[in-house]
């Protein structure tokens, strides 16, 4: 059986880091399309304590929106975000976490389905380690996370 290391708090800092990311943009996606432009961008920018220029955001754009419909989606927002992060051995973990979910599962996902799940793939990971990662994720304090947010964070941090 494969075994993560005995404490994973680095990286479920790192995801709670990315849900703040989503929370962020899903707050100045005042129309909820999904796409914010580059004054949004300054607002989320600005929430976050960071002061850029109207060029600093115009260039974020530019190299933010690989599609170049003048618009960052989400992905791409967490993209821009997250390519630096080092994610150590939960990086496996949330790869093999996010396969084995499908749509027919609940739309929410608690610490003891991500433990379950991790037991049927052979990871050895405690169930404190699985309430710590739900936990980092869990936007509303409901014990649970959203199946459609734990796989666009997996999905921005692979």
């Amino acid at each position: 059986m494969a075994q993560l290391g005995s404490s994973l708090s680095a990286e479920t800092e790192t995801l709670s880091n990315v849900l703040s990311l989503v929370e962020a943009f899903r707050a100045f996606d005042a129309d909820n399309d999904g796409a914010i432009n580059a004054a949004e961008l300054g607002g989320i920018l600005g929430s976050l304590g960071y002061n850029a220029s109207e060029q600093d955001v115009r260039e974020m754009m530019q190299q933010g929106d690989t599609n170049k419909d003048g618009l960052l989606s989400i992905e791409e927002f967490l993209d821009m975000n997250t390519k630096d992060m080092a994610l150590g051995d939960l990086a496996q973990f949330l790869r093999s976490a996010s396969q084995a979910f499908d749509a027919d599962r609940d739309v929410a996902l608690t610490a003891t389905e991500l433990y379950e799940v991790m037991g049927n793939l052979g990871i050895e990971l405690s169930l404190e380690d699985c309430q710590d990662v739900v936990a980092s994720m869990d936007a509303d304090g409901d014990g649970a996370v959203s199946l459609d947010d734990f796989k666009l964070i997996v999905n921005s941090l692979l």
